[in-house]
C-alpha cells in the first residue's frame, strides 16, 4: 500500500459524516423533536386534566423510571439480539404512546402511557448512542458525539418552543398526533441504516445482575447530580414563569438549545485533545449560575441569561462524560456502557421531578432551583474528589 493509499485509507476510516451517521443524526433529530414538543406541554396537559404539582411530578418522574428500568435489559439486548432490534421496537413504542396521548380523557390512562412511553425512549435512546458509537470514529469520538448531539439541540431548539406555540391554536389532541408522526419518520429513516453486526460468544453469558458497566459508574454518577437540574426545568419552569408574570419562556427553550450547539462544536473538540478535566468544572460552574438566577428569576433578561448559561453547561458537560463513560468500556460493553449511562440520567431527571413536584407544593417554585443549584455543587465535590484520588495514585 503505497503513501497515497495510506493517506485515503486513514481518511475513510476517520470520517465522521458518512451516509449511516446522517441517517442516524435525522432519525435523533425527529424522535427528540416529537419528544421536546410534549415536554413542556404535558404538565399543561395534566393541569387541564385536574392535575396537581405533585401528580405532574409523578407522571414527568414514571416516565423517566420506565425508561431507567429497561435500560439494563436494553443494554444486554443490544449485544445479543442486534441494535436494530432494540432501536426499532423502542420508536415503534415511542409513535404508540405519544400517538394515545390524543384520546386521552383522564389521569390514570396518561399514567399509563407515560410508562409505555419511558419504556420506548428507553430502548431507543440506549440504542442510538450505542450506534452513534459504532459509527464514529474511536479517535474522534468526542467531537463525533459532539456532533451527533447537535441533532438533539437542533430538535430541542425549535421542539419546546413550537409545541408550546401551537397549544395556542390547536388542540392536545392534533399537537401529541404531529408529536407521533415525526416519531414515524424516525422509525422510516431508521431501516436505511447499516447496523454493525453483532458479535456473538456463545460461551460468554451475562451475569445474572449484570446490570451496569462498572467502568462507567464514575461518570455516571456526575451526570446523575447534573441531570436533576433537567427535571426541575423540563416539569415545572413554564408554571413558574406563568406564576411570576414573566414572558418568554418560549424564547427560554430556544436561547437554550442555541448555546447547547454553540458548546457542542468546540466541548467535544476540547476533550478529544485534553479529557474531561477541561470540561467538567467550568461546565457544572456555569449550570450552577444558572440555577441560582433562576431561583432568584426578577425578569425576563435573568430567565434568557440562564438559559444561554444552562445551554453551554449542559452542552460541555453531557457528550464529555458519555464519552468518558464509552471509552473505558470494551468493545462488547458499548451497549451496556450507554445503558449505564442513560440509565444515570434517567434516575436524576426522575428523581428531580417526583422530589420538586414535592419541594413546589410545600415551597414555592424558586426552591427548586436553589436545591437543583446544591444537587450541582455535589457533583462538582464528588469530581474533585476523584481527581485528589487519581492524583495520589498517580503519584
Amino acid at each position: 500500500m503505497d503513501g497515497n493509499t495510506r493517506a485515503a485509507h486513514y481518511t475513510e476510516k476517520e470520517k465522521i459524516w458518512t451516509k449511516d451517521f446522517i441517517l442516524i443524526c435525522m432519525a435523533n433529530f425527529f424522535i427528540f423533536l416529537g419528544f421536546q414538543m410534549t415536554l413542556p406541554t404535558i404538565p399543561l396537559f395534566v393541569q387541564e386534566l385536574g392535575g396537581t404539582d405533585e401528580l405532574i411530578g409523578w407522571i414527568t418522574g414514571i416516565f423517566t423510571f420506565s425508561a431507567l428500568a429497561l435500560r439494563p435489559y436494553a443494554g444486554h439486548a443490544l449485544e445479543s439480539k442486534g441494535r436494530q432490534f432494540v432501536y426499532m421496537l423502542g420508536l415503534s413504542l415511542f409513535v404508540l404512546s405519544v400517538g394515545s396521548y390524543a384520546i386521552i380523557t383522564s389521569i390514570l390512562f396518561l399514567f399509563i402511557m407515560r410508562i409505555v412511553q419511558g419504556v420506548g425512549w428507553g430502548f431507543s435512546t440506549t440504542a442510538t448512542g450505542t450506534i452513534a458509537t459504532d459509527i464514529i470514529p474511536q479517535k474522534r469520538r468526542g467531537e463525533g458525539m459532539g456532533y451527533f448531539g447537535l441533532s438533539g439541540n437542533l430538535a430541542l431548539a425549535f421542539g419546546p418552543a413550537l409545541g408550546l406555540a401551537l397549544t395556542s391554536y390547536i388542540s392536545f389532541t392534533l399537537l401529541f398526533l404531529i408529536c407521533a408522526i415525526l416519531g414515524l419518520v424516525a422509525l422510516l429513516l431508521s431501516t436505511r441504516i447499516s447496523y454493525k453486526k453483532v458479535e456473538q460468544d456463545d460461551n460468554s453469558k451475562p451475569a445474572k445482575f449484570d446490570i451496569f458497566e462498572k467502568t462507567a459508574i464514575q461518570p455516571a454518577i456526575l451526570l446523575f447530580f447534573i441531570t436533576t437540574t433537567f427535571g426541575g426545568i423540563a416539569s415545572f419552569l413554564p408554571l413558574y414563569t406563568e406564576q411570576e408574570g414573566i414572558a418568554g419562556i418560549e424564547v427560554y427553550f430556544l436561547v437554550f438549545a442555541i448555546f447547547l450547539m454553540i458548546s457542542r462544536t468546540f466541548a467535544g473538540r476540547l476533550y478529544d485533545k485534553k479529557g474531561h478535566i477541561v470540561v467538567f468544572l467550568p461546565g457544572t460552574a456555569l449550570i450552577l449560575t444558572a440555577m441560582l438566577l433562576l431561583t432568584w428569576l426578577p425578569n425576563s433578561f435573568i430567565l434568557f441569561l440562564a438559559a444561554g448559561l444552562y445551554g453551554l453547561g449542559f452542552g460541555s458537560v453531557q457528550p464529555a462524560l458519555q464519552a468518558w463513560a464509552v471509552d473505558k468500556a470494551s468493545s462488547r460493553r458499548k451497549g451496556m456502557a450507554n445503558a449505564t449511562f442513560f440509565s444515570f440520567f434517567d434516575l436524576g431527571v426522575g428523581i428531580g421531578a417526583v422530589s420538586f413536584g414535592q419541594i413546589a407544593s410545600a415551597f414555592g417554585y424558586s426552591f427548586i432551583y436553589l436545591t437543583a443549584a446544591c444537587s450541582v455543587l455535589v457533583s462538582m465535590i464528588i469530581y474533585t474528589g476523584l481527581l485528589v484520588r487519581t492524583s495520589r495514585q498517580e503519584s
